[in-house]
């Protein structure tokens, strides 16, 4: 064992949305937690676009009342706009459920994290920054804790008897153990910025996410309003489309722009406040849940398309599903995959009903047009809009959508 070693009955990798609920949950239940986040100081993330659902796992964190302060602008709606420029009717989330869960936020992330992570702290987590967790401590298949390093220190090992991998894209548990899945049908990247003076939707529908398809329907723009003025604008396309010929991130960017009218419009007064960032590649899922002695949450067990802004949200909630089954576990001394990881199956398969929507809109499926053929479904598709991924009733919309896809098909080769 290396000298200065330290332990406690939890260690979580990463302070982001899913390392910090994980954390403060267990907090919660009385579980001593340390927290290990590499950076001191605001972090910049895109995700800004909070789901409806997530008001369940941040009532439980105890945050409500400061985002309900918080100069975060408020979003009731996602609305599509087409290749063409024709916008769909806003699907309001409130339509389904008039609890003020149908309200949610557009938070700059950098606020956002802090918040979750100051949070963590005043339930009693010992949150470090500054720690690189350099790999997995394994004994055979056993996880026996991590050795990290803090800043101008040595490397060190801290033991625990089970660690959270919140790491996100750094994937600690998933590198070592070769576990990450990607997507083949979602080879795709984004580039994006932030602007100031962007135009805003007006009344009810200032804070609405806007999803614009660029012409040809080979990619689409997200348009998300923020506070301070501020509008968080990126494009995802494939990823030959976007970085094919060694153009630089702003070429990339304004070539899109022209292909979509509808986003340029909106961008046109605006300022760029901000350098142009890029993603590449970014869907992908963990083989495993979980291990004996560790547990994956947030990106660092999947990630999904962009598109419905479900990354937040799937990250509290398998932190907080994390977060729940290690309670358990520690109490009835069970640190085996399947009792860390029980939860597993039914998250996945959320995840799984969130990805047909996401292959249908690369399919160029249109949402307006089967509402309007089969209005019954609508109530379904906001559910899904909103993040209620885990219940057996939004499967009615399945049928119905394969078939309208099957139609798209035959059409196209017609």
């Amino acid at each position: 064992m290396l000298p200065g070693a330290q332990k406690n009955e939890v260690l979580v990798i990463g302070g982001g949305p899913a390392g910090a609920t994980a954390a403060t949950l267990l907090a919660q239940q009385g579980v001593g937690v340390t927290l290990m986040e590499r950076e001191k100081g605001p972090r910049f993330h895109i995700g800004e676009s909070l789901m409806p659902e997530t008001y369940w796992t941040l009532r439980r964190l105890g945050v409500l009342d400061q985002l309900k302060a918080s100069a975060f602008v408020k979003k009731y709606s996602v609305q599509f706009v087409t290749d063409s420029g024709k916008e769909s009717q806003p699907f309001y989330f409130f339509e389904n459920n008039p609890h003020e869960a149908s309200q949610t936020w557009q938070v700059l992330r950098s606020e956002f994290d802090t918040m979750l992570l100051d949070n963590a702290a005043a339930h009693g987590v010992d949150v470090r920054y500054d720690c690189r967790v350099l790999e997995p401590r394994m004994d055979a298949d056993q996880c026996l804790g991590v050795r990290f390093q803090e800043k101008g220190n040595e490397p060190r090992e801290f033991s625990s008897r089970v660690v959270v991998d919140a790491s996100g894209q750094s994937l600690v548990m998933g590198n070592r153990l070769k576990l990450k899945v990607p997507d083949p049908l979602l080879r795709k990247g984004s580039v994006w910025a932030y602007f100031e003076g962007a135009l805003r939707e007006p009344g009810l529908d200032e804070g609405a996410t806007l999803v614009l398809q660029t012409q040809g329907k080979k990619g689409w723009f997200w348009y998300i309003p923020m506070h301070n003025n501020r509008v968080s604008v990126g494009v995802v396309s494939s990823m030959d489309s976007l970085f094919g010929g060694g153009f630089s991130h702003q070429e990339i960017f304004n070539r899109e722009l022209e292909a979509c009218p509808a986003a340029m419009k909106r961008v046109a007064p605006a300022k760029r406040v901000t350098d142009f960032y890029a993603t590449r590649d970014f869907s992908y899922t963990c083989s495993q849940v979980a291990g004996n002695g560790w547990v994956l949450a947030g990106d660092a067990l999947g990630f999904l398309d962009p598109i419905y802004s479900s990354g937040v949200f799937l990250a509290l909630k398998s932190g907080e599903l994390a977060a729940d089954a290690i309670a358990r576990s520690l109490a009835k001394n069970d640190l085996s995959e399947r009792s860390l990881g029980n939860w597993g199956p039914d998250f996945l398969k959320g995840m799984e009903r969130m990805k047909r929507l996401v292959y249908a809109f690369y399919e160029g499926f249109s949402f307006g047009a089967f509402i309007r053929k089969h209005p019954e479904m609508k109530r379904h598709i906001i559910d899904l809009l909103v993040g209620d991924l885990f219940k057996e009733s939004v499967d009615a919309v399945i049928g119905p959508m394969d078939a309208m896809r099957q139609e798209m098909k035959q059409m196209a080769v017609g």
